[in-house]
């Protein structure tokens, strides 16, 4: 069986400051891997090239098996990888409703002229469509905000909104960016339990960029550690946690990284 998706040897460079250096990574089917380090290390820049954000200049990356290096986005949507963002990106002029329905663009089967003929096509399509919304949002406990102009939710639930936003496109990879950012002790072990239930209910493979460290620590299986966008570490959290180059590049030298 090939790997959920294989990174080999990606490098990017911004204005010849080089942001990943040599970066691989193989996760298989069904794994929650972490990838974390400092504020800069690149973690982020990873995430926007696996979904082509950025235009990938060197290395490679496979998705079960097939080449989607210069795939553009919605090609990458579609084929099965879904993300969110560390800087909550919601339409927020947008209902909760329309938000998460949005997800789903990159897979709706009709062309522009049904869409502006309202074909019956397009309308029974448009209605799958409605129900697997509304099914998210009652699963992530957010019926009652569908009709909420988006900017009004409370920060933690414009998190469950992207959330539900990403999974409405079918994905088998999920790219959660920072998904514990603002959140305090209380919520992010409500987070926990959800990304525990969201990987058994939906089949998912997780890659997790996380900053604290119980929420790494609780759910993944893996990590790896980015300093200046090379990799310095990789391995069982526990065992990374007490990795004497990691330390240094969260706390210095006489760190120690908090569970």
């Amino acid at each position: 069986m090939a790997a959920m998706l294989s990174i080999e040897e990606l490098t990017h460079h911004f204005d010849g400051l080089c942001a990943v250096a040599d970066f691989s990574l193989t996760v298989e089917p069904g794994e929650l891997v972490g990838l974390i380090g400092p504020n800069g290390a690149g973690k982020t820049t990873i995430f926007n090239l696996i979904t082509g954000v950025f235009r990938i200049s060197q290395g490679r990356i496979f998705f079960e098996g097939q080449d989607i290096t210069r795939w553009p986005s919605y090609r990458i949507t579609a084929a099965g990888i879904a993300r969110t963002f560390q800087n909550i990106r919601l339409f927020k002029d947008l209902s909760v409703l329309d938000n998460v329905r949005l997800g789903g663009f990159a897979r709706h089967g009709y062309n522009i002229w049904q869409a502006l003929l309202h074909s019956r096509g397009f309308r029974r399509e448009e209605q799958a469509w409605l129900r697997q919304a509304y099914e998210l949002l009652e699963r992530f406990n957010l019926t009652r905000y569908a009709d909420t102009v988006a900017r009004h939710l409370p920060y933690g639930e414009q998190r469950r909104v992207e959330m539900a936003r990403a999974l409405i496109s079918g994905p088998r990879l999920l790219l959660l960016d920072e998904p514990a950012a603002g959140m305090n002790d209380a919520e992010s072990q409500a987070l926990i339990q959800l990304i525990r239930d969201m990987q058994r209910d939906f089949g998912l493979t997780i890659i997790l960029i996380e900053h604290q460290m119980r929420v790494v620590m609780d759910l993944c299986q893996r990590v790896k550690v980015l300093d200046f966008g090379m990799t310095i570490a990789s391995g069982p959290p526990r065992e990374v946690q007490h990795d004497p180059a990691v330390l240094e590049a969260y706390l210095g030298k006489d760190g120690a990284l908090a569970e």
